[in-house]
């Protein structure tokens, strides 16, 4: 056995996670710019990055200098996007690395051309009221914009899943604080994976997905359906028989309605899987699917096995697909309120991600 198939691990499918980009990049028919902040939504920035790499990107997006770091050191040679503002004791390590940062104030704008930095992007705030230089104040940084011309500038849209007009308010905000600056920039880019999704071709020259390159969403091009990309499983590692009226885990939230057989498996909240899913929950065991049965512990959750032939060292999945039966991840976060995106990242805790395909 595989030791890191021994309790709880997360199978990557590579190949779904491509698969996603291209339709993407059909969709958009621009170049692709893809987010692989926080390790590529927990998956694996560096495999994720390699993985992508047959498609061309223009480049990679990410969130932290730290990020970046890792990157290079695995050899990763495109262009690399940092897109949370970076502080003025960071400009020397962006330059070593050869990294793109986004700038919305003069004081950076300028302490980046002093430092002998390269190219950069100019962040508009057009509506997140997150990071960036509000779109009716760009010309407060006309000095400091023909002291260094940026070679791209861009916005983020905060509500491109929701048809409630924003996106096109964004975007003409946009448009308006480009046409106000000295030089268009080389680059201009907006659209986030559900922005991509509502539209064909994209407007802009570079195109960013993010997180349903990793299998969430689509539902606002319904004719696209994310493959799965994450896979998590756990090993059945104990089986009791619970008698009638007998409780299961913490505090007592379920008792069982008579005779019940219940599995134990390896895995808990300390691997992303999360204490909401107690009694909420499912996993694939065998081809059918079982109920979570009491608290999620820190370690191990327990499902109802009544009926089923299972076996210690059999393997469930809580999340993704095992042979015909598939339990989404769009759907089970919705089930206990919460974002796929926080589900998604929460899985590179503790078990080891298990990378296949492409890249792997």
């Amino acid at each position: 056995m595989d030791s890191r198939t021994r309790r709880a691990w997360v199978d990557v499918d590579l190949d779904a996670l491509r698969r996603n980009a291209l339709a993407l990049a059909r969709r958009a028919q621009a170049p692709l710019l893809p987010m692989i902040k926080a390790d590529a939504y927990g998956l694996g920035a560096v495999a994720v990055a390699r993985a992508l790499e047959s498609l061309e990107p223009w480049g990679f997006g990410v969130a932290t200098l730290g990020e970046a770091e890792e990157l290079r050191a695995a050899g990763v040679q495109r262009r690399i996007l940092i897109f949370t503002p970076i502080l003025p004791h960071d400009l020397h390590d962006t330059i070593r690395l050869g990294a793109t940062p986004t700038f919305g104030t003069a004081e950076l704008i300028l302490a980046w051309h002093e430092a002998g930095g390269g190219p950069w992007h100019l962040a508009i705030e057009t509506g997140m009221h997150r990071a960036g230089i509000e779109w009716w104040r760009v010309t407060d940084l006309f000095d400091a914009l023909r002291a260094a011309p940026p070679e791209g500038a861009f916005t983020h849209f905060h509500s491109a899943d929701v048809d409630d007009a924003t996106l096109d308010l964004q975007e003409a905000r946009f448009r308006e604080a480009v046409e106000r600056l000295p030089a268009r920039p080389r680059y201009l880019h907006a659209e986030n994976s559900p922005a991509i999704q509502r539209r064909s071709p994209s407007p802009w020259d570079l195109a960013r997905p993010g997180v349903s390159m990793y299998g969430v969403g689509g539902t606002v091009w319904p004719e696209f359906t994310p493959e799965p990309v994450a896979h998590l499983r756990a090993r059945v590692v104990e089986l009791h028989d619970v008698r009638d009226g007998e409780s299961v885990s913490y505090n007592a939230t379920w008792r069982a309605a008579g005779p019940r057989r219940v599995a134990t498996l390896a895995v808990g909240y300390a691997d992303g899987y999360r204490r909401l899913f107690a009694n909420r929950g499912e996993a694939i065991i065998r081809g059918r699917r079982v109920p979570v049965v009491g608290r999620v512990t820190m370690d191990m959750t327990m499902v109802d096995v009544t009926g089923i032939d299972c076996q210690c060292g059999d393997v469930a999945t809580l999340l993704g697909r095992a042979d015909s039966e598939h339990i989404d991840i769009n759907e089970i976060a919705a089930r206990v309120d919460i974002l796929s995106y926080e589900l998604l990242v929460g899985l590179k805790l503790r078990a080891p991600r298990i990378h296949h395909g492409a890249g792997a």
